[in-house]
């Protein structure tokens, strides 16, 4: 319903509209790395799919938006995004692990961390989503950063940059999990003129930094908080 409210408030004011897609829309993929013109290997009833279809139903109707009533639209297809002022605990694989490793809790690792995932500095996507906003193009692009790594080998960097110790904790892994996720982004490259220009162990201290002030900081508030009670 948002993105519906969203393209017929685009159509009444003459707006050029920006759907935020999603990697996830490739699901596990069977093309690698995934390319824009590849439909994707989504299973429709699996634990995932809500977000998955959601965003491929999405795509559809600002298509449909564009085709038949004439709508300037934009879609990007994002991948794996980090940096700063990220929520500390929103559930995802590089906020988890550095909320892990600072608090000096095991990173937990689900299935057997081969599992691989690009993951992109928010620099770079917003320098992206601009070129793509103010551009001709409509789309769909991936964005992402196309410098590929194991859950384990994430893993690893984030002990690199915050504590050799930190411990690695094994779980049984979750359904329909993707095996792999790596973005073509020629086609960015071509029309847009942009690629990624922040590798991992550049943006990551950046991160880093933030979440441990953000995380001590606030334990300290809370204990000054308490001695004044």
């Amino acid at each position: 319903m948002g993105t519906l409210n969203m393209l017929g408030l685009a159509k009444r004011i003459g707006a050029r509209f920006l759907l935020t897609s999603t990697s996830e829309v490739y699901g596990d993929p069977l093309q690698h790395p995934q390319a824009e013109t590849y439909w994707g290997n989504v299973n429709p009833i699996g634990v995932r799919s809500c977000y998955d279809e959601g965003k491929r139903t999405a795509e559809t109707l600002t298509m449909d938006y564009h085709r038949g009533l004439n709508i300037e639209v934009r879609i990007a297809r994002i991948f794996n995004t980090y940096g700063p002022r990220m929520c500390i605990d929103d559930g995802r694989v590089v906020s988890n692990f550095v909320a892990q490793a600072l608090r000096k809790e095991a990173m937990t690792v689900y299935g057997d961390g081969k599992q691989t995932r690009s993951f992109q500095f928010v620099s770079d996507l917003v320098e992206g989503l601009m070129r793509l906003m103010e551009g001709d193009h409509v789309g769909p692009f991936n964005l992402g950063n196309p410098g590929e790594f194991t859950m384990l080998e994430l893993a690893k960097v984030v002990q690199e940059t915050i504590d050799p110790n930190a411990k690695i904790e094994f779980r049984p892994n979750t359904e329909d999990d993707p095996h792999k996720r790596k973005p073509d982004i020629t086609k960015a490259k071509q029309l847009l003129g942009w690629e990624p220009t922040v590798s991992l162990r550049q943006g990551l201290p950046m991160m880093v930094d933030d979440f441990r002030q953000r995380i001590f900081g606030d334990e300290k508030r809370d204990s000054g908080s308490l001695l004044t009670i």
